[in-house]
């Protein structure tokens, strides 16, 4: 559960404990949060400081004993069961009965300062054991996004940050403060979004970017992005690229992989995925048509 080679230092150790580590967002730039796929031997982790909100979604079954107070308390843990340590707090000693995979999750604390949207103090609960299939399924397609697109994964991931400080806010916070936003971006603030994301779509487009143009926060620019264009940043900019690419694909003299480069994509592998998803056919078998 712990992750001392994370690029954010998320937690501040008192000793040694092996983890097997599967997969990490570590290579894949990503700056909202940070994802770590696990193997947690069994046996006894010790007392840490969470530096960054810590979510742990089990990924099989296992027991858990947690020393609190001085005394053990035992957590039985199903497939999808998360714990949620807030940023600041102690993360007990724990002792778990066997093997388990995991799902580690960390939100540096400024991701739910930026979606409060306001100065309103707010403060996450601990929880040791809650079933939340949201943050299950977020989870879980942050894993398959890693795996599947790696470096083209950031502005996906960026988004999903989001949308996971906000759910914590409302589930878990001490109070509700999060903003309920109405109306939408002006015709003018879409239009400096839209022009800058079609110009620059062989670019790394992520929310913090896209809201500076406007000079809100990223949180509030999501929100109202998806109310003005009926679909999230990411899915807009994928859409986007994807157009652009089918576009220069009926220009038979066009490479595969300078296509991919121009819209965006940084693995052709992924394009192709991407591709194939929206329309059915591979990118090639598109241009062949031409």
């Amino acid at each position: 559960m712990s992750l001392e080679e994370s690029p954010l230092n998320l937690y501040s150790l008192s000793g040694e404990h092996n983890h097997d580590h599967l997969l990490s967002s570590q290579e894949a730039g990503w700056n909202k949060l940070s994802l770590i796929y696990e193997l947690e031997p069994a046996g006894e982790m010790p007392e840490t400081i969470a530096l960054a909100h810590v979510l742990v979604v089990a990924q099989g079954e296992f027991q858990a004993s947690f020393q609190i107070e001085g005394q053990w308390h035992q957590e039985e843990y199903l497939q999808g069961d998360v714990a949620l340590i807030p940023a600041g707090s102690v993360f007990p000693r724990v002792a778990v009965d066997r093997d388990v995979p995991l799902i580690d999750l960390f939100l540096p604390p400024d991701v739910l300062i930026d979606a409060m949207g306001d100065d309103t103090q707010i403060e996450l609960r601990s929880q040791l054991k809650v079933h939340d299939p949201l943050i299950q399924q977020i989870a879980l397609a942050l894993k398959t996004e890693l795996v599947t697109a790696c470096e083209d994964s950031q502005l996906y991931a960026d988004s999903m940050a989001t949308a996971l400080g906000v759910h914590l806010l409302r589930r878990y916070g001490v109070k509700n403060a999060v903003k309920e936003y109405r109306g939408g971006l002006t015709n003018y603030q879409l239009k400096i979004v839209i022009d800058y994301i079609q110009e620059h779509l062989d670019h790394n487009l992520n929310l913090d970017l896209l809201a500076s143009l406007i000079h809100i926060s990223s949180h509030y620019f999501a929100c109202l992005f998806k109310q003005s264009t009926g679909t999230s940043p990411h899915k807009y900019i994928t859409n986007c690229r994807l157009e652009k690419a089918k576009l220069l694909l009926r220009q038979k003299n066009l490479a595969i992989a300078f296509i991919c480069q121009e819209v965006g994509f940084k693995n052709q592998s992924h394009f192709t995925r991407v591709f194939r998803q929206h329309y059915q056919i591979t990118p090639k078998s598109y241009q062949n048509l031409f």
